[in-house]
Formats: structure tokens, C-alpha cells, sequence
């Protein structure tokens, strides 16, 4: 572990002009640098990178991040190899701190596991070479088309006939009989006696995003049906089903240079297509496509393209996808092959310009492919006709970014010539129906937690030894239908509040921007203090404080408390926001990247705020923020007490308080609102 300390010596001494210039040309361009983007193709520079705010981005295909984010990008390396790769550009000694027990332990036995997987594909493929190997295995793969080159780039193998093979050799070598099982190599029988998963099989090794070898896929050449077609490892430490794809090593570069992937279904659907010279493609392969793979693919471009099976089972399996890739915000388009036709198959029988050919003129978007396949069958019958846009609605309500339904609303409208307002009505329903689903998921997954928490609590008080008398409280307490200590756990259980989270980001956007900024108030301002100038991190938290408010949204209260923390020790406002870009939190660094990075573009508005002087904005619009936050809170309080009103049973001196509660709520809303009309 790099110590503390030494991180941010490394992020301080770190220059992003100084390190992207190693990888591209950078030419001044005012206050920024201007470069052809390193990720994509391009001739018009659309590279830039900001000096004063530490940050890259590029308007062309929308890559960002910092100085480490560009290491790891452009060099596939950890954040942790990152940071050493600046380290030793700057000279700076990195004496890594003295791992626990358990984490050495951990990690060598993972170590272990992947030397293991290593001389396996090793092994596997010395298989291939024997008279065996070569008269089955590799016969079968010439068969398929591969060439050589192709055999050894993939590492494919063979598995010998014995039932040992594999198991013995490993022992001789040195490995752990207890790492061969934990592998899924070998299996432990009723006996004691350890024999091989994979036999009289040719061996796919499936890689991980850095290039190591994690698990195989083993495929039978018999026709006897009552053998397993194929055969995959297990899940293990270090390998986890969905969350590998196969082929994303040797293509993840080419992803990231073309912005798109295209997604197949099956080990030799990825080899023929890398072999024709179409590199960018990736296979879900032994498991139906999951979020998890969808998000690795995520990393890399927000463009897929998939392209499965014409027949029944193909389609099925991308409608399924579409679904599953819309929903993580991606864009998505499907190729359906020409029937009794496979990617492998196709890209055999056709040259690389053809492949590349069909693909531009057959991908479809979500609405097209959805329209042409359902269509047919609905033919003139109006109810199957309208089920078929309510479905293209819902699935358009998969979609995260507002913009981009809007724009799938409309197309949907002008191809089925239905109202806009009825599609935007349904496709608002649907996503309420989501957001309530998940939300409920979130509560009950909430409530076990703070069970299981408070069965812990329990559990440890009742050790202890509590008193007579503290037990015999806690008896009547119990005697509920849950416990104390159950309800105060719950108590603490906090949801987001969709009504409150623009307004959170605004305010949390100001800070995480301008938080070290002061704020200069006329005189006549009511929030001038005389000789106090307040910053605008100040002034929000201390309004925030005041209100003794906090925010609802769980993942921007965290970066609201993680800004503060930095903020108390004094750091200035770019180091606070270095730290919180290359947070090792995924969601303190992603919502940084969202309000520092993101929102940095080219604008009509940021040209004319340009021309007003930042400390008026900030005095204008800070203040404003923090009003409609206020007033929003207030709506929120509002609507909860309206619902507590209509509970059966509710005492009337409750309802006298409750009445009273929102009659003051409402005065102070209407006060809200006239300022605001003044601002």
C-alpha cells in the first residue's frame, strides 16, 4: 500500500501538461493545451487540457479525467501503478506501507492461483503440439479456419485424454493440491483422489482486462449428446463470470480507438473476426450478458454494437441485450446475420471490407430492429400495434439521460404517428414504476441490513451481561412487534429524495468549484456581515448547519463530507479537487468528474458568464442555490406531513401539530418564493 502522504506528494508534484506531453503534442491555445486526442482518430485537434484545473478532455469522442486517469487510460495501468509510473517520472521514492497478515496472505494466495492458471494455458498449449493434441485439436482448429498465428496469439490448447494428466503435473512442478481445486483445474472426488476438470477438450484460456490468465472454456469434439458441449472453470477468487469478457484484452485498444464495440456470442465468433482484422469485438461467451460486463465495456466506449444470431435464440438474446445496455447508458445498435448464419461462420466467408460493409448498412438502432422484427407479426391488428410502441416506449424509459429519450420520443412519434405527449406519458410512468421498484429493492435490502445489524447489537449487549433491570426493559421493548434496537436501526437507514437531488448538485457543484472562492456582498445585502468575508463553502455549510439539513442524496453527501474534511486542513481548492478526481472511491471520482469535468465544455453561456466577473456570478447565484434548496426542503416536509395527515387513527392534538407544522412551512415557502422573485 502507497502510503497516504507520498499519494498526494505525487498528485501535487504530478504537471498534466508535463505528462500528456510525453504522449501527444500539446500546443497553447490561450489559458489550455490543444492536441489530436490520443484515444480516437482525428485531424481537427479536440484534445484539450486545462493547466489550472489539472483536468484533460476530449470534445470528440468525450474521454476525461486527470493526470492519473490519463496514465491509466493511455498506459492500461491500475490507479495504483498509475501513481508509481508518476512517481518515478518525478523521482519520488515510494516505500509502500507494511501490509496486515491477512492482506499478504491474500494476495499471495491470489498470486498463487493466477501462476497456477498461467502454467495451465502453458500446459495446455505444450498439449497441443503432442501427437494427440495435434491430431485432434489442432486439426479441429484448422478446421475452423484459424491459422497458426492466430492458435498461438489466443493461447489455444488442449486438454489430454487422461482423466489426470494435468493434476499430476502440476504437483511435480511444485503447486498446491488445495490451488488446483480453488482454480476449478482440478476436482476432488469421494475418494481423496484429484482428477482433471478438463479433458480430451480443446481449451479457450479466458483473460482478464490486464492480460492475465484467469480461466478456460473446454469444448468437446464427441457427438455423443450425453456429453457437455463445453465445459468452463468456476468461479474463484479470481475469476467471476459475470464480470469477464471474453477477448477484452486483446481488443480493449482498439475499443477505445474506434469508440465502439461489437458484442458476439462465442469464443470462435470472437477469434474469426480478430483473425479477419476486426479487432474490437468481445463475447459474453458461457453467460448471458450481464451489467457487469455491460460496465466493463463501459470503460472503454459508449458505443455497442451487437451482433448475434439470426435466428430465434439470437433474437432473443438481443432483445435481452438492448434492454441491459440501454439501461447503463450506452447507445446500441444490433446486427441480425442472415439465418442458419454465426459471426464465425460469416466473417470466414467474407472478406474484412464486406464484414465492415454489412455492419454499416444492417445496424439498426433499438426502435428500428424492435420495429421491422415486431411489426410483421402485428401486422393490421390495432391492439398488437399498439402494444408494440407501448413496448418501444418502455424500453426508450430504460434510457438515463433525458436528452436522448426526449429525442427517441420523438422518432418513435413520427414513425408510428402517435403524440409525443402519450409516448412521454407512458415512458413517465414506466420510469416511476422503475424508480419506485428499485427504491422498495433499496428500502428491503436497507431493512435486512439494519436487522442484521441490530441482531449483532444484540447479540453483543446480551454477552455482556446486561443488569435485571436493563433486561427487563429490554423484554418490554421486545415484546413489539420488532425490537428497540431494530426500529433505532432503521431510524438511521437514509433514502435518496429524487425531488431534492438537482438542487443537492447545484449546491454541491458550487463547492466542489468555486468552495474556496469569497463571497463579496454589498452592504444592503442581508447576508453582509460587517468585517466577515465568508467563502462560499462557508457560507453554504454554515446555512446548511443553521437549518441542521443535510443532504438525502447518499452519494453526494459523501463527497459534500469528504470536501469538507479536506477543506478543514487547509488544503486550496485545486488540491481538494485533485484529491477528490482521483478518489479511490468510485463514487466520490465519478461525481467529481461529473461537476468538474463533465459540465467544463465550450459554451454559449460559459462565454457570457465569462464576461461578468466571477465573484457577481457567485454573489448572484450561490445565495439563489441556496433559496431553492431551502424551498425545495420545505415542499418535501410539506408533502410528508400531508401524508402523515391522511394515516387512519391519527390523534386529533397530532393532527392540531401537524396542521400547525405546515401552516409555518407554508408562510416560510411563500417568503422563499418572493425573494426569489426579486433575485
Amino acid at each position: 500500500m502507497i502510503p497516504k502522504e507520498t499519494v498526494e506528494k505525487i498528485l501535487d508534484t504530478a504537471q498534466i501538461v508535463d505528462v500528456i506531453g510525453d504522449f501527444v503534442s500539446l500546443k497553447r491555445r490561450g489559458a489550455n493545451y490543444m492536441a489530436c486526442c490520443p484515444f480516437h482518430n482525428e485531424k481537427t485537434p479536440s484534445f484539450v487540457v486545462s493547466p489550472s484545473k489539472g483536468i484533460y478532455k476530449c470534445f470528440g469522442c468525450g474521454k476525461s479525467g486527470t493526470v492519473v486517469g490519463f496514465v491509466m487510460e493511455h498506459e492500461s495501468l491500475s490507479y495504483v501503478d498509475a501513481l508509481k509510473y508518476l512517481a518515478r517520472k518525478y523521482h519520488i521514492e515510494v516505500i509502500e506501507k507494511e501490509e496486515t497478515a491477512e492482506d499478504i496472505a491474500k494476495k499471495q494466495k491470489n498470486e498463487s492461483l493466477l501462476l497456477l492458471s498461467e502454467y495451465a494455458g502453458k500446459f495446455f498449449q505444450d498439449s497441443l503440439a503432442t501427437k494427440e493434441g495435434h491430431a485432434i485439436g489442432y486439426n479441429y482448429f484448422k478446421s475452423r479456419g484459424l491459422e497458426d498465428e492466430t492458435i498461438r496469439k489466443y493461447g489455444l490448447g488442449w486438454a489430454p485424454v487422461s482423466r489426470n494428466a494435468f493434476c499430476e503435473k502440476a504437483r511435480a512442478a511444485g503447486y498446491k493440491e488445495e490451488y488446483i481445486v480453488e482454480t476449478g483445474l482440478g476436482i476432488k472426488r469421494d475418494d481423496g483422489s484429484l482428477v482433471d476438470r478438463f479433458f480430451d477438450r480443446v481449451i479457450f484460456p479466458i483473460h482478464s482486462v490486464s492480460g492475465r490468465v484467469i480461466a478456460f472454456g473446454g469444448r468437446t469434439l464427441k457427438t455423443d449428446k450425453s456429453v457437455a458441449k463445453y465445459v468452463n472453470s468456476p468461479e474463484t477468487e479470481i475469476y467471476v463470470k459475470s464480470r469477464s469478457l471474453y477477448g477484452i484484452w486483446f481488443a480493449k485498444n482498439e475499443i477505445s480507438r474506434q469508440d465502439k464495440c461489437i458484442l458476439v456470442e462465442g469464443y470462435l465468433d470472437v477469434l474469426s473476426m480478430h483473425q479477419l482484422g476486426i479487432t474490437n469485438v468481445v463475447a459474453s461467451s458461457g453467460t448471458s450478458l450481464t451489467v457487469e460486463q455491460i460496465r466493463l465495456i463501459h470503460k472503454f466506449t459508449d458505443n455497442v454494437t451487437i451482433i448475434y444470431d439470426g435466428d430465434g435464440a439470437g433474437i432473443k438474446a438481443a432483445l435481452r441485450g438492448i434492454n441491459l445496455v440501454l439501461k447503463e447508458g450506452l447507445n446500441v445498435k444490433v446486427v441480425l446475420l442472415p439465418d442458419g448464419h454465426d459471426p464465425d461462420d460469416f466473417a470466414r466467408a467474407h472478406t474484412q471490407e464486406e464484414v465492415l460493409d454489412f455492419i454499416r448498412v444492417n445496424e439498426q438502432d433499438f426502435i428500428g430492429f424492435k420495429t421491422d422484427l415486431l411489426l410483421a407479426e402485428a401486422g393490421n391488428d390495432p391492439l398488437k400495434r399498439a402494444n408494440l410502441i407501448t413496448d418501444i416506449a418502455d424500453t426508450i424509459s430504460m434510457i438515463p439521460d433525458a436528452v436522448i429519450r426526449a429525442m427517441y420520443i420523438k422518432t418513435c412519434s413520427e414513425k408510428f404517428e402517435v403524440d409525443e405527449s402519450i409516448l412521454s406519458e407512458r415512458m413517465s410512468t414506466t420510469r416511476k414504476e422503475m424508480i419506485h421498484s428499485e427504491e422498495e429493492r433499496r428500502r428491503r435490502e436497507a431493512e435486512r441490513q439494519a436487522e442484521r445489524e441490530a441482531t449483532g447489537e444484540e447479540a453483543q449487549a446480551s454477552a455482556a451481561g446486561e443488569t435485571a433491570e436493563h433486561s427487563e426493559e429490554e423484554t418490554v421493548r421486545q415484546s413489539g412487534p420488532e425490537s428497540e434496537l431494530v426500529r433505532k436501526a432503521k431510524e438511521k437507514v437514509r433514502f435518496n429524495e429524487p425531488y431534492l437531488e438537482s438542487s443537492e448538485k447545484e449546491l454541491l457543484g458550487f463547492i466542489l468549484e468555486y468552495g474556496c472562492s469569497k463571497l463579496e456582498f454589498d452592504r444592503d445585502s442581508r447576508f453582509f456581515t460587517e468585517g466577515e468575508q465568508m467563502t462560499v463553502a462557508d457560507f453554504i455549510d454554515g446555512i446548511m448547519a443553521t437549518d441542521d439539513a443535510e443532504f438525502m442524496n447518499d452519494i453526494y453527501r459523501k463527497v459534500y463530507d469528504t470536501y469538507f474534511d479536506l477543506y478543514t486542513e487547509g488544503l486550496e481548492q485545486r488540491q481538494i479537487q485533485a484529491r477528490l478526481l482521483n478518489s479511490l472511491d468510485e463514487d466520490i471520482s465519478s461525481v467529481a468528474r461529473e461537476l468538474l469535468i463533465d459540465k467544463y465544455q465550450l459554451t454559449v453561456k460559459n462565454f457570457e458568464n465569462s464576461l461578468t466577473a466571477i465573484s457577481s456570478v457567485l454573489v448572484l447565484n450561490v445565495p439563489k442555490a441556496v433559496m431553492v434548496y431551502q424551498r425545495r426542503k420545505l415542499e418535501v416536509l410539506i408533502r410528508d406531513l400531508q401524508q402523515e395527515l391522511k394515516r387512519e387513527g391519527l390523534e386529533s392534538d397530532r393532527m392540531m401539530e401537524i396542521l400547525m407544522k405546515i401552516d409555518g412551512y407554508n408562510k416560510a415557502r411563500n417568503r422563499l418564493s418572493k425573494e426569489l422573485g426579486r433575485v
